[in-house]
């Protein structure tokens, strides 16, 4: 009996939103079989998603995922099947405080939002800031020194008139030395922990499941994927992808809408 083919690539890592998630937050029965086959082949799939644990959970669960999810962009490793926060790393609220100061004073007033660390941190929604709609809770924030109350992952900022690569482009410039800056989807800039990345946090999974970079294919469609499309041996941007990661990626698939994830994973992980 000869052996069996080598994997491809024993790690699959896909962000959600706009890639493995179609608009209406479900994942497609074709995607779910193409992840199922290659699980079963042997690869190992983990989320790599902007989002926090509590905006994440629920869609990990009815996944029936169990494995790591990477989330807050790169700054918490969740065991799903045990509900269980692994690592976190939270925003200086010191120099997110300063950051704010500078970009405010080069673009003027901002509207915030802000993610509370933890398993059931609280998303919280100040004044202006425009909530995209959907099933994802917030807490509405009257009073701005609520923001800075307890430990966050990261603070949302939007402009009333610039737009998103604009706003990420004048904040990088005033304060990219104290946070990082990402653009995340529509209208969801977002300031973390410098050096903090995708990429960081999938290192730190892979290695707990002792894969590496070059045994890694990453889906991914914003600009926040980009630094895990850096990191991973392949990557793959969706149709839909903003530019600047189309720009960067190894390949283009199909839209979230048209099963994109699994497209590839047809072609790549065929029995």
């Amino acid at each position: 009996m000869s052996a069996p083919a080598p994997l491809p690539y024993k790690l699959i890592a896909t962000d959600l939103d706009g890639t493995l998630l179609r608009h209406d937050e479900t994942v497609s029965e074709r995607t779910r079989q193409a992840l199922a086959a290659a699980t079963a082949a042997g690869a190992a799939h983990i989320v790599v998603t902007g989002r926090a644990v509590p905006w994440t959970r629920h869609i990990l669960d009815s996944l029936g995922y169990q494995g790591l999810a990477v989330c807050g962009q790169g700054g918490q490793v969740y065991h799903a099947g045990e509900h269980r926060l692994l690592t976190s790393v939270t925003l200086d609220r010191q120099l997110a405080g300063l950051a704010l100061a500078k970009i405010e004073a080069e673009v003027g007033p901002l509207h915030l939002a802000a993610s509370r660390d933890g398993l059931e941190g609280e998303v919280l929604v100040g004044p202006g800031y425009r909530v995209q709609e959907g099933p994802l809770p917030n807490v509405l924030m009257d009073d701005p020194g609520e923001l800075w109350a307890a430990p966050l992952n990261k603070v949302y900022i939007q402009h009333p008139t610039l737009d998103d690569d604009a706003l990420a482009l004048a904040a990088r410039q005033v304060a990219g030395d104290l946070v990082g800056v990402t653009v995340a989807g529509e209208g969801i800039v977002e300031l973390l922990p410098l050096g903090l990345s995708k990429a960081t946090g999938l290192s730190l999974a892979a290695r707990r499941l002792g894969v590496t970079a070059k045994d890694t294919v990453a889906f991914g469609d914003m600009p926040n994927d980009i630094p895990m499309f850096a990191w991973a041996a392949h990557s793959v941007a969706m149709a839909n992808a903003h530019d600047e990661l189309k720009a960067v990626a190894h390949e283009i698939t199909a839209s979230n809408e048209d099963d994109g994830v699994a497209v590839v994973l047809e072609r790549l992980y065929r029995s």
